[in-house]
């Protein structure tokens, strides 16, 4: 490709960044960086009932999480006022635009009646060559379109997709207050910020033909338009909320690291053989508009789960740990419980089996509360008075392990699991639901040397008294 990329992302500041959108992003975002062109964010904030400054701020927090860094931008529509004001006055000047008194009820009419008479249901032109000054009432522009022939969408996806000019609206480029259009703003932006791709999600094909006749009418060259295929649920209807998360700042506060969500997005749709995990410098090599497919992808949050916890399971473990940190510091834990050597140990232990960091704190509690919190359960099921005596054991030979590490720990095991004539796991719930409260931990001689022998000892001697009550 020859020509310098220069691709952009539009949001609307009226929610948060789903992954339906993010995955958009990503797509203009790796088109950009494969040819080495520019990609740019750009904020349609002009529906100013429901844009909001808070979804504008979330929108920024979703990228920096992601750690996308555009090259231009953000640009706002409604700090670009002026542009689109220059480019109406350049239309009703060259008669590409005229003046419409027509109310809202008498377009409902026009459109009813066309409905009536078997035609397509749009404005009929009243105001067509009626007024070449400002009216005396208000009005508002609206772009003269040819009553045949047909605009042609060139999808780099699809192909060439028709419509025909007698279906297609005089529509509104500037409303009776003053304010732009949807597309009208799009096309303008696009024009100006020379856009040369346009990858955008396929519900966004019928707006097409109506920017393609704005920038006709600017006489800007439109750019190429790859219009993307929705992302499903697993019941094969549209991605929404009833599916799970949906929000990108979601699946941060569920514990999903953002490599794990972007390489789950950009495959959501582009394939490159049979390779499920991508670097991010991958992606960025081999990513290519032909590559994207034409069928809907269906989002599989078990799919997710299964991504995130490979680069769980390969990731750095000081950044783990800094992740894991911030998660128990929300619940009110202390983590100097542990030294930073037995945290990063505790990191390595959970993160062959945790999917989430939310998982992986869960796991990680019960290192770091200062008293056992007892599953009632567990504690009926396992601390019976026939356990008390080996555990007694079990006690006096950890307070004699020294240094108190792995192998020490399980020699001590032995002798008492020899002595009572004991399988392991009669032993090894016991003290685990003692020293954790619960049935679940990592291995029992690796749960103990996490804790230390001085907590051990004391979980113990607390569980022993327990029994006695």
């Amino acid at each position: 490709m020859n020509e310098i990329v220069r691709v952009r992302f539009a949001p609307s500041n009226t929610g948060h960044l789903h992954v339906g959108g993010a995955r958009t992003a990503l797509f203009n975002w790796f088109f950009a960086r494969h040819h080495g062109g520019t990609a740019i964010l750009r904020v349609e904030d002009t529906d100013r009932e429901r844009s909001t400054e808070a979804y504008y701020d979330a929108i920024l927090e979703a990228f920096d999480w992601l750690g996308l860094e555009w090259d231009e931008g953000p640009y706002r529509q409604t700090e670009r006022m002026d542009i689109y004001t220059e480019a109406a006055k350049k239309l009703l000047a060259s008669g590409d635009a005229y003046r419409c008194t027509c109310t809202p009820d008498d377009v409902e009419e026009m459109r009813k009646k066309a409905r009536a008479e078997g035609k397509s249901p749009k404005y009929d032109g009243t105001c067509r060559g009626r007024y070449d000054k400002d009216p005396d009432r208000p009005f508002c522009l609206r772009l003269l379109t040819p009553d045949e022939g047909e605009t042609v969408v060139a999808d780099l996806l699809t192909g060439e997709v028709s419509f025909p000019n007698e279906q297609l609206d005089d529509m509104v480029i500037v409303r009776t207050d003053g304010t732009p259009t949807y597309n009208f703003c799009v096309a303008v932006d696009d024009a100006d910020m020379k856009i040369t791709h346009v990858i955008r999600g396929n519900d966004h094909l019928s707006n097409t033909p109506k920017q393609l006749l704005v920038y006709k009418a600017l006489g800007e060259p439109p750019p190429r338009f790859a219009h993307i295929s929705m992302i499903l649920g697993t019941d094969k209807k549209r991605l929404s909320k009833r599916h799970g998360a949906t929000s990108v700042l979601e699946y941060r506060r569920a514990g999903f690291l953002p490599e794990a969500l972007i390489n789950y997005l950009v495959r959501l749709g582009w394939s490159l053989g049979d390779q499920e995990v991508f670097t991010r410098d991958e992606i960025i090599e081999n990513f290519s508009i032909e590559n994207l497919n034409r069928s809907a992808a269906v989002f599989n949050p078990e799919k997710l789960l299964w991504l995130n916890q490979e680069y769980i399971k390969t990731g750095d473990a000081g950044r783990l740990l800094a992740l894991l940190e911030d998660r128990l510091h929300e619940r009110g834990l202390d983590t100097a419980l542990l030294s930073r050597e037995a945290r990063l140990a505790l990191v390595e232990e959970l993160r062959t089996r945790a999917q989430t960091i939310e998982e992986m704190a869960d796991g990680a509690r019960i290192f770091f509360t200062p008293e056992v919190e007892y599953d009632e359960k567990a504690v009926a099921k396992f601390l019976k008075p026939g356990i008390a005596a080996p555990l007694i054991k079990v006690r006096d030979a950890l307070a004699g392990v020294e240094p108190f590490a792995a192998q020490g720990v399980k020699t001590a095991f032995e002798e008492v699991l020899e002595a009572e004539g004991l399988k392991m796991g009669k032993l090894a719930q016991p003290v685990r639901v003692a020293v954790t409260g619960g049935t679940v931990s990592p291995g029992i001689y690796e749960t103990l040397c996490l804790l230390g022998k001085d907590r051990s000892l004391s979980r113990l001697d607390a569980a022993l008294g327990k029994i006695g009550d």
